[in-house]
């Protein structure tokens, strides 16, 4: 299995116990003394190792010498550092961001492609579930819903401003989350059918299992942000707040229906998870026990281990990369290396 991917001029290590070294002008990955990967220094511009890595000092010396930043994620893939030598690009790309984030033209020329992938991903749920559908009336409630979205669709590619954007991509939302219940097989509607979306406090166990998955996918975002040296915080599509990581949340909406909702509505239809993994308080909220958060996270990770073809990059990639992938593709966005922001969009 391979350990290590390079990937918009970054590698990517995601095998805990590896070892990177210098090798004269090169990277060398060992795993148990075995090598499994060279990469030429003037290749990169950035290495991420996810887990227990160990770096040597040469290395970790040679690269803060030629401006490869590394950074480093805990074994989740939660941000834990960034080592950089005295000269960094960060603070011209974190200033990109903020100029941009503050015109109102250049905010809303990057959350529309944001809300664009968004509702091409959430389409092509209901889609694939459209064809999957036992009954005629699923299929009709889904082909429905689908028709919608393309309308949604329409209106996104002719809005002109952020607050119309924003208005399009709720009334996007709740179709497709009006439809999400067809998605569920029919003996596991009783238990986790979805009565709109509600989040503090979520009142039903399919919205507190959405809920976790959303902020385990958000840390991800974050994590992918802080890597190439943006600001989380100062988002495009998302209003700024104190606290609110405003540009993980934009970043988030193009993976919500194909990584979050696909792998929720799998551990349902499996029976993976039953209404005893949910408690409902006094107040009216449903959470999720200990022992289920556990198992969601569990499968979570492993979901991200599997692998896809990134349309954009024709590369096969892990799933838990798409985030690293985006913020980078955003970053060039920012720096004005392409023209416009390319969100993900499955196959």
């Amino acid at each position: 299995m391979s350990t290590a991917y390079t990937l918009l001029n970054t590698l990517y290590v995601t095998t805990t116990g590896s070892y990177l070294h210098l090798d004269n002008d090169t990277v060398r990955i060992e795993i148990e003394r075995e090598t499994r990967l060279r990469v030429p220094l003037h290749h990169l511009g950035g290495i991420v190792c996810t887990g227990d890595v160990l770096i040597s000092p040469a290395l970790i010396g040679r690269c803060a010498t030629e401006g490869i930043g590394m950074t480093l994620l805990d074994r989740n893939g939660r941000f834990r550092a960034r080592i950089e030598g005295p000269v960094s690009g960060n603070v011209l790309l974190r200033r990109a961001q903020f100029e941009a984030s503050a015109d109102p033209a250049r905010a809303f020329a990057i959350a529309r492609p944001c809300v664009a992938g968004k509702l091409r991903n959430s389409r092509a749920v209901l889609q694939r579930g459209a064809r999957e559908a036992k009954t005629d009336d699923d299929r009709t409630v889904l082909d429905a819903a689908v028709t919608k979205l393309d309308a949604s669709l329409r209106a996104v590619s002719v809005a002109d401003d952020l607050n119309g954007l924003r208005g399009i991509e709720g009334e996007a939302a709740r179709t497709y989350f009006t439809a999400v219940n067809h998605l569920l097989r029919a003996d596991q509607r009783a238990t986790f059918a979805l009565d709109g979306r509600s989040r503090r406090p979520p009142r039903d166990r399919l919205n507190a299992l959405l809920s976790f998955l959303y902020t385990l996918l958000t840390h991800d975002c974050r994590s992918a942000l802080e890597t190439v040296g943006l600001d989380p915080q100062f988002g495009f599509l998302h209003v700024l707040r104190p606290g609110r990581p405003a540009l993980a949340l934009d970043l988030i909406e193009e993976f919500r229906a194909v990584l979050a909702d696909r792998l929720a509505f799998t551990l349902i239809n499996r029976g993976q998870l039953k209404a005893s993994d949910f408690r409902i308080t006094e107040g009216g909220a449903v959470l999720m026990d200990n022992a289920a958060r556990r198992a969601v996270s569990i499968a979570w990770q492993e979901k991200k281990q599997e692998k896809l073809t990134h349309p954009l990059l024709e590369a096969e990639v892990p799933i838990g990369l798409l985030p690293q992938l985006q913020a980078r593709l955003l970053a060039r966005t920012l720096r004005g290396d392409t023209d416009a922001y390319l969100p993900f969009i499955a196959r």
